[in-house]
């Protein structure tokens, strides 16, 4: 029997997919006897910290021709696939208006369906809805796009179930619970030792109990001014705060000059890798005031629980947090917040719990659970469209 041909095409390959793509690779070899194929176009691959690295990372990976234009304001792009159709059995594409080789893909599964046959089977992934507000045409056109699929991979649960009211099968829906590779984090962040935190802290002058940590990208969708002047504010009543800022990006100015002016603000570049580990156990709490997405599994595997707000552009990954348990959402302006992160740092049996929080779910949300759901949905998609799977 001829091993099923899974192909998965992306705008790009970020860098903080590639350990997903890999851990994938092996799941679908090892339990469904499957190869995989990821099929990247031109777009620029910026990592969710300013960090590029090679797509070639991913083996199996196959460069598509890219066209894209604007129509209406709007992009618009089309990847050649070649024959990478005609040699999979499962095509599982981005749920995007914008991607016109998904058209073609569905106009060939139709075609073949008329001819009695099955495959290639088309999967869509992705957010399951908009997170920002969209036309109303826009919003109808994407619930009719996904509903042609086969089977969708939702990123969440809220994902799967907004798809789900609009008509799509719930039976043909798997939630794999996006992630990024927080294996090595946790790691290091377990090996950190109390005189590496005491080393750290003399250095930059960091009050234990007093610090606080931002990660991420010094994005406007973060809020990094809301950011600033609430710590800005919390200094004002705890002199000895003080906020470590790790990212870079347009904001990254701004940071600078809070740091230069004494605010309490401590910035330390642009960090990838394990030293962030560092970080998290140097801080009580991981300020977020702006878009939470993929920094909310970095939280849980550093124990440092996120402090947000309840702001209306949301990443999915932002239903991760549970207020009071493994983060605060906290209502209100800049003062507000910092009067909250006040309250809290002033409150170690509080601090204590959320952490205890944050640990329960370093393990719930990984690239080998990821994978592994991942996987179960593509098992199923191959049951309904393709070829027996002889699964170890």
């Amino acid at each position: 029997m001829k091993r099923p041909r899974i192909t998965i095409v992306q705008p790009c390959i970020p860098p903080y997919r590639v350990p997903f793509f890999r851990r994938l690779a092996t799941d679908l070899h090892e339990k469904l006897g499957a190869d995989l194929t990821v099929a990247y176009g031109s777009r620029p691959c910026v990592s969710r910290v300013g960090n590029d690295r090679d797509d070639c990372e991913v083996k199996r990976a196959v460069p598509l021709i890219e066209h894209s234009w604007r129509i209406g304001g709007l992009p618009v792009r089309v990847r050649r696939l070649g024959d990478l159709p005609r040699r999979s059995d499962v095509v599982i594409v981005e749920q995007a208006l914008q991607n016109l080789e998904t058209y073609h893909l569905l106009v060939r599964r139709w075609l073949r369906a008329a001819r009695g046959r099955s495959r290639p089977a088309l999967g869509m992934w992705g957010l399951g809805r908009n997170y920002k507000q969209v036309p109303f045409p826009m919003g109808s056109a994407k619930h009719f796009l996904t509903r042609r699929a086969s089977w969708f991979f939702a990123y969440t649960q809220g994902g799967a179930t907004h798809v789900a009211s609009h008509g799509f099968p719930p039976d043909r829906i798997t939630v794999v619970n996006n992630a990024t590779d927080t294996k090595a984090l946790v790691a290091a962040r377990n090996a950190v030792t109390y005189q590496q935190v005491r080393t750290f802290a003399e250095n930059h002058h960091l009050v234990p109990g007093h610090t606080a940590l931002y990660l991420g990208g010094l994005h406007e969708t973060k809020r990094i001014p809301f950011l600033l002047e609430a710590a800005a504010h919390i200094v004002r009543n705890m002199p000895d705060f003080r906020l470590l800022v790790v990212g870079d990006g347009p904001c990254r100015p701004m940071v600078e000059a809070a740091a230069a002016r004494g605010d309490g603000v401590v910035y330390l570049g642009a960090v990838h890798d394990e030293r962030r580990a560092l970080f998290g156990a140097a801080s009580q709490l991981m300020l977020v005031p702006g878009t939470v997405g993929l920094c909310a599994v970095d939280s849980f595997a550093l124990g440092t629980p996120v402090v947000t707000t309840n702001w209306h552009w949301r990443s999915v990954e932002f239903e991760y947090l549970q207020h009071g348990r493994n983060a605060l959402v906290i209502s209100g302006d800049p003062r507000q917040y910092a009067q909250a992160v006040l309250r809290t740092l002033s409150d170690p049996q509080r601090v204590a719990q959320l952490q205890q929080g944050c640990a329960s779910d370093a393990h719930r949300y990984t690239v080998e659970q990821m994978s592994a759901r991942f996987t179960q949905g593509v098992a199923k998609l191959l049951e309904l469209h393709g070829p027996t799977v002889s699964r170890s």
